[in-house]
């Protein structure tokens, strides 16, 4: 599998990871989700604002979330490997990491594995696809040397 992934930042921010981390926390969502194509992605970086409004236009919520997953569709005869846009909120992350008392890097890692997930086609819209998505997730990042964010879902 080749990755290709674009990152763009919009704020100037301390305690951001770095490229190689994201990459890192992609292949890692990727592989463990079973998926072995080529794939192009870009991880945008944003301040609350920028968040807030694409939150608003695109989920018709108020204020700024986390993360938010902008899957590609292709037309009809274009193939391409572009599998989509995160975009993360890192004032959010940071926010939450604190207030959940969790290391900034293993929730940087998590919010970027749940958004990939999303490009994947994971979702959490009833329990049983909340718990799958999850349940993966939590194997991703033990994985990768971090805590399980809910607790032991792993089985381990």
């Amino acid at each position: 599998m080749m990755l290709a992934i674009e990152v763009q930042v919009a704020l100037r921010t301390p305690g951001l990871p770095k490229k190689v981390d994201l990459q890192r926390w992609v292949t890692a969502a990727l592989t463990n989700a079973g998926y072995s194509n080529d794939v192009e992605l870009v991880i945008r970086i944003v301040d609350e604002a920028e968040s807030a409004a694409l939150n608003q236009s695109y989920r018709h919520k108020q204020g700024s979330t986390n993360v938010l997953s902008f899957p590609f569709e292709a037309i009809p005869g274009v193939d391409v490997n572009l599998l989509g846009d995160v975009v993360i909120c890192a004032p959010v992350v940071l926010q939450e990491a604190i207030l959940q008392h969790k290391n900034p890097m293993a929730h940087w890692a998590h919010i970027v594995i749940h958004g990939v997930l999303h490009l994947l086609g994971y979702d959490h819209q009833n329990n049983i696809q909340a718990n799958t998505m999850e349940v993966l997730e939590s194997r991703i990042l033990v994985s990768l040397g971090y805590p399980d964010p809910y607790g032991d879902l792993t089985g381990s």
